[in-house]
């Protein structure tokens, strides 16, 4: 897969509303096994069964970005995750063309940034090592730091008081150079959110779900395909950096529990809609494949070697052939399933990241599925 490269002109620049007729305008390859076909967004349901059940994330996206100075310069940080101790894990960028941001060297500790409204942001440690004990443990600060002082994407802060208050006055979605211009925070919500009491949510929006629509939902629903909600708080994944996934904030609910495990009882299909429902959900799965209700924070890396327990499969973007997302990618559809696809999608030109084209990952269920790609538009 890493032989692979994605031209510059496959990035998705604007919402597939700004480019077509809506948000479910945009592109559907499906991967059965080997066999690869290609469809519309819209044709998702004669895809999927009764009994089959979609397994979606329902944090919202916050307006993460922020504009700040440090010393003469001027920054963006990107507030990515609250930790138990309450410090936020951030990553300072430099301005860049449009309105996006570029990388910039992190630190160095003890640095304050000024922000809007009168606020400091005061840089402490980076997360190094740390970051699994600043996250998961609520008995205080985080212990030491294995990384540098200097550099590190990634650092703990202390800002004060009423974060969330602060991005909705002051921030904006984050976003990278790919994308042609700011958009409105709307543009990054998917149907599924819900705004939590606590101000809490996603720096980076779960955008495998953005194409649903209202209708679109509501046929699924008519023609049997089940909803089971859950949480997981997405932090930052700059695009510069494709480091494994930091730990996350996540819920499965009793009710979503129930509805998998039916689902798979009855010989239904669980479909992931994001690789963060696929953590969220393989979070809270026992070594029989039993789901139970689970709340907390998730340090899982879903690999080939783990494999899936809960899923059988999978609705998701298109991701860099250096991503770590790829691995999870792979577990659900295996190697050369994932290498067919992604060969198939360069070829008949998807768009990729957030706003391009999704891809349906399901198990080959038929004995004599051909091996080969099928010629569907």
């Amino acid at each position: 897969m890493e032989a692979l490269r994605v031209p510059a002109e496959l990035s998705a620049r604007v919402p597939a509303e700004q480019r077509g007729a809506g948000r479910d305008d945009v592109r559907l390859l499906v991967t059965r096994g080997k066999a690869v076909s290609h469809h519309g967004f819209r044709e998702l349901p004669g895809q999927l069964r009764a009994g089959d059940v979609l397994v979606v994330n329902t944090s919202a996206t916050l307006p993460a970005a922020v504009n700040g100075r440090v010393g003469g310069d001027r920054v963006v940080v990107h507030f990515s995750t609250r930790g138990e101790d309450g410090r936020w894990a951030v990553e300072l960028r430099a301005p860049g063309a449009s309105g996006a941001t570029v990388p910039r060297p992190g630190g160095p500790a003890g640095a304050v940034v000024r922000l809007p409204g009168g606020r400091e942001l005061v840089l402490e440690e980076p997360l190094g090592g740390a970051l699994s004990v600043g996250l998961m443990s609520a008995a205080g600060p985080a212990g030491h730091s294995r990384g540098p002082s200097v550099g590190s994407r990634l650092w703990w802060a202390r800002v004060g008081r009423d974060v969330p208050g602060l991005l909705r006055r002051y921030g904006r979605p984050i976003r990278y150079g790919y994308t042609e211009r700011d958009q409105p925070l709307a543009a990054y919500q998917t149907v599924f959110a819900v705004q939590a009491p606590d101000g809490s949510g996603s720096a980076e929006m779960p955008s495998a779900a953005r194409p649903f629509t209202a209708a679109l939902v509501a046929e699924l629903v008519s023609r049997g395909v089940g909803f089971a909600p859950l949480s997981l708080d997405t932090g930052v994944a700059s695009a510069e950096a494709h480091e494994p996934p930091y730990p996350e904030r996540f819920a499965v609910p009793s009710t979503t529990a129930w509805l998998v495990n039916a689902a798979r009882a009855a010989g239904g299909r669980v479909v992931a809609v994001g690789t963060t429902a696929v953590r969220a959900l393989e979070s809270a799965v026992d070594a029989d494949g039993v789901v139970r209700p689970a709340a907390g924070w998730t340090d899982l890396v879903v690999t080939p070697r783990r494999g899936v327990r809960a899923v059988d499969g999978l609705l998701t973007g298109l991701h860099e052939p250096q991503a770590s997302h790829l691995l999870m990618l792979e577990a659900v559809a295996g190697r050369e399933a994932l290498r067919r696809g992604y060969e198939a999608a360069l070829e008949r030109r998807y768009l990729w990241h957030e706003f391009g084209d999704v891809h349906l990952i399901l198990p080959n269920e038929e004995r004599n599925a051909p091996d080969c790609f099928s010629n569907e538009l």
